[in-house]
């Protein structure tokens, strides 16, 4: 019969899937909100710097950081910043 270990439990390491990833890039809203009603800018320019980070990243859970959400509503809803 062959050795057996003592114990019986194996080590556990870390999940790469709990581990926050952060990436930065800069993105042209203006082109995405030209034509858009005022009323309709704010949102639309969150929906599209979701699918664009959706797109980028390959993931349908992609969360906005409170910090990107305030930056594009600090003007409010119709003067999104470029």
């Amino acid at each position: 019969m062959a050795p057996t270990k003592k114990g019986g439990e194996k080590k556990k390491g870390h999940s790469t899937i709990n581990k926050v990833v952060t990436w930065e890039y800069t993105i042209n809203t203006h082109k995405h909100i030209h034509g858009v009603g005022f009323k309709k800018r704010a949102p639309r320019a969150l929906k599209e710097i979701r699918k664009f980070a959706i797109k980028e990243i390959g993931a349908p859970d992609v969360l906005i950081d409170t910090r990107l959400n305030k930056a594009a509503w600090a003007k409010g809803i119709r003067n999104v910043p470029y």
